[in-house]
C-alpha cells in the first residue's frame, strides 16, 4: 500500500526511538552514532544514546567504550559504529598521502608507542613538538593533533579510550584483504544499506548526499559510489509522497507504526533531525543548528534541542543546569505550548529523565 506522509513521519520517528536497550544493542541498531564534542548539556553521542539505552547517564559511552566491540572512526560523519560495520572501510587509502616529513614523524611516533601502549596526545606532543600548521579552515592547528587524526584515518592507530574527552590512541592495524569480487562492491553496498538503516526513510536527495559523503569515509572506492548508488536505489524499498521519492530498507512497511505518546528533546545530530530536508518536509518548518551563528542572528538559541511531541516536531528547548538545577527555556512553532494535559505530564518525564541523565536526581 502506498504510504502517506503521516505514515512516514511515524515511520521516521518508530524506526529509531526502539525501546531502550543496552549500550552495545543500541549502537548495532543504530548502526552509527555520530559524536559531537560540544556539551549543551552534554555531547551529541549520549543526547542520542539516553533515549535508546536502558538507564543511560551522560558520559556512559566513554566511560564504557574499552570494553564494547565499538570504534571511533569517521562514517558519513564522525562517530561510533560497530566494530563489524567498521571493518568493512579498512584498509581504506586517502585522498592524499602523508608527506615525506610526516610518514617521517608518524614513523617516530609508531616507535614509541610500540613499547608503551596507549598514550595521550599530550605525551606525544611534549615529545616530539611539532608545533602548529594550517588547518583546512585557514587557522592554526596543533600539527601533532593533525597528524595522530591522520594516522587514525589510515588505520594506522585506533581510539583505545578517552580521558575528559580527548581520545587516547593505540597502535594497530588493519589485515590486507585478499581480492575482491566486484572490487569491493559487497563490502560498499553493506556500508550503504547501514547508513539507509540509520536514516530512514530518506528522500532521494538526502540519500545521494549521504552515498557521497560515504566516500570521505571510505576514499578507495571513491569512484565505485556512482554505480553503488544506483544498485542501492533498485534493491530499497520506494515510493514517492509528497512529490518527493523516498527510500527505505526493503522489507519494512511504513504505514504500520502507531503515533508514540511521548515528548523527547532531540539533539541537532540525532538521526530524527540531522538531515535538514527531510526534517522541513516531515515537519514543516525549518530547524538551524545555530551554534556557530553569531548570537544577535539567532532564531533559536545556542544549542537549540528539537522538541518532539508524538510524531511531530513542534518545537525546540535551550538546556543548562545553574547550581544543580535544570534549567529548560522553551519554544514553540506555533507560539504556545499544546494546552493538553497529556503534553504537560509527559514534558516533566521527559525533564526528568534529563535530570535522570545528567545525574541530578
Amino acid at each position: 500500500m502506498q504510504p502517506t506522509l503521516d505514515d512516514l513521519r511515524r515511520y521516521a520517528v518508530a524506526r529509531t526511538l526502539f525501546a531502550p536497550t543496552t549500550l552495545l544493542r543500541a549502537i548495532e541498531t543504530l548502526g552509527f552514532v555520530q559524536a559531537d564534542p560540544i556539551r549543551a548539556p552534554a555531547r551529541a553521542q549520549d543526547l542520542i544514546l539516553r533515549h535508546r539505552v536502558r538507564n543511560y547517564r551522560a558520559g556512559d559511552l566513554e566511560r564504557r567504550y574499552p570494553r564494547l566491540a565499538i570504534e571511533e572512526d569517521f562514517f558519513v560523519n564522525y562517530g561510533f559504529l560497530p566494530r563489524a560495520v567498521q571493518v568493512l572501510m579498512h584498509p581504506r587509502g586517502s585522498r592524499s598521502p602523508l608527506r615525506p616529513t610526516q610518514r617521517k614523524r608518524a614513523q617516530a611516533i609508531l616507535d614509541f608507542m610500540r613499547d608503551r601502549g596507549p598514550v595521550h596526545p599530550r605525551r606525544i606532543d611534549t615529545l616530539f613538538a611539532h608545533g602548529k600548521e594550517i588547518n583546512d579552515w585557514g587557522g592554526t592547528s596543533n600539527a601533532t593533533t593533525r597528524l595522530l587524526d591522520a594516522m587514525h584515518f589510515r588505520g594506522m592507530l585506533r581510539v583505545a579510550k578517552r580521558v575528559n574527552g580527548t581520545r587516547v590512541y593505540a597502535l594497530h592495524s588493519y589485515p590486507a584483504r585478499p581480492a575482491e569480487p566486484g572490487g569491493g562492491n559487497a563490502r560498499l553496498d553493506a556500508l550503504i544499506d547501514v547508513l539507509v538503516r540509520t536514516y530512514a526513510p530518506l528522500p532521494r536527495k538526502n540519500l545521494h548526499v549521504l552515498v557521497r559523503r560515504l566516500a570521505i569515509g571510505t576514499p578507495q572506492w571513491r569512484g565505485d559510489v556512482g554505480a553503488a548508488l544506483q544498485r542501492a536505489k533498485e534493491r530499497l524499498a520506494r515510493a514517492t509522497v509528497a512529490d518527493t521519492d523516498w527510500y527505505w530498507p526493503a522489507g519494512e512497511d511504513p504505514a504500520s507504526h502507531p503515533e508514540p505518546d511521548q515528548v523527547r528533546l532531540l539533539t541537532p545530530f540525532d538521526p530524527i533531525v540531522c538531515l535538514r530536508e527531510r526534517f522541513e518536509i516531515l515537519w514543516g518548518w525549518a530547524y538551524r543548528f545555530e551554534a556557530y551563528t553569531p548570537p544577535a542572528k539567532r532564531r533559536l538559541g545556542y544549542y537549540a534541542l528539537p522538541l518532539l511531541w508524538r510524531d511531530r516536531v513542534i518545537g525546540w528547548g535551550n538546556l543548562r543546569v545553574e547550581d544543580r538545577t535544570l534549567v529548560a527555556d522553551l519554544g514553540y512553532v506555533a507560539g504556545q505550548a499544546p494546552k493538553d494535559g497529556t503534553f504537560e505530564r509527559a514534558l516533566a518525564e521527559e525533564l526528568e529523565r534529563l535530570r535522570y541523565f545528567l545525574s541530578l536526581s
